[in-house]
This record gives C-alpha cells, sequence and structure tokens, in this order.
C-alpha cells in the first residue's frame, strides 16, 4: 500500500517501493485557483530534494513546484499539458504532476503524514 506524505510548500509524495509520486493538495489548487497551464519535468531529469522542477499557472499566479525528495524523473503527466484543469479536479488523483524513483528515501522523513498535515494547514489560518 502506498504511503502518502505531504511538504509544507503543499506537495504531496505517494511512494510505492522507490517510486514517489508527486502532485500539489487539494488546499494548494484551492489557493490557485483555476489551473490553466501546468509545466513538469521531462523523463531522466535528476532533481533534488527542495529542487524547483514543475511550474503550475492559474488565473492568480505561477508557482513552483518543489520536489519533496532527490531521485531521477521516470514519467511526467504529460496528459496535464491538454488537461491542465485535472491539477484542480482530481489534485491526488489524475492531477499527478510526475514520478520520481527515488535515490533517499531517508529524506521523506522530514515530510508530514495526513494529520499534521491537516494541522499544518488550519494553522495558516
Amino acid at each position: 500500500m502506498a504511503s502518502v506524505k505531504y511538504s509544507q510548500e503543499h506537495e504531496w509524495i505517494s511512494v510505492e517501493g522507490d517510486v514517489g509520486t508527486i502532485g500539489i493538495t487539494p488546499y494548494a489548487q484551492e489557493q490557485l485557483g483555476d489551473v490553466v497551464f501546468v509545466d513538469v519535468p521531462k523523463a531522466g531529469r535528476k532533481v533534488a530534494k527542495g529542487e524547483a522542477c514543475a511550474v503550475v499557472e492559474s488565473v492568480k499566479a505561477a508557482s513552483d513546484i518543489y520536489a519533496p525528495a532527490s531521485g531521477e524523473v521516470i514519467e511526467a503527466n504529460a496528459a496535464l499539458a491538454d488537461a491542465p484543469g485535472d491539477v484542480n479536479a482530481e489534485p491526488m488523483g489524475k492531477g499527478w504532476f510526475f514520478k520520481l524513483k527515488l535515490s533517499d528515501k531517508s529524506e521523506l522523513d522530514g515530510l508530514m503524514d495526513q494529520a499534521a498535515y491537516d494541522a499544518f494547514v488550519k494553522s495558516l489560518g
């Protein structure tokens, strides 16, 4: 079963084995409003934890998406080029951004679980 962790930048990562699928949280997509464009990293790109590696643009703003862990991009969600609204409709489903082959799973230890993330979002008022 996949375990899901959250970053303070409102990314989620769902981990199965040594592969993590990354996207933005429902809270993040609500703050952005209607998503009109998504730029995802290409397969083969190596990213470091905390590195800006994707961009999501909405009618309100453009935001960088940061890698919640280090690794190599093994798949990008190409469907988002034609259907960026998937991010609003299903941010934790078909609106995922990219998949990483994780290089250091211990980096996930600093991320929040669902309960901690929910408390974090509440604290933002």
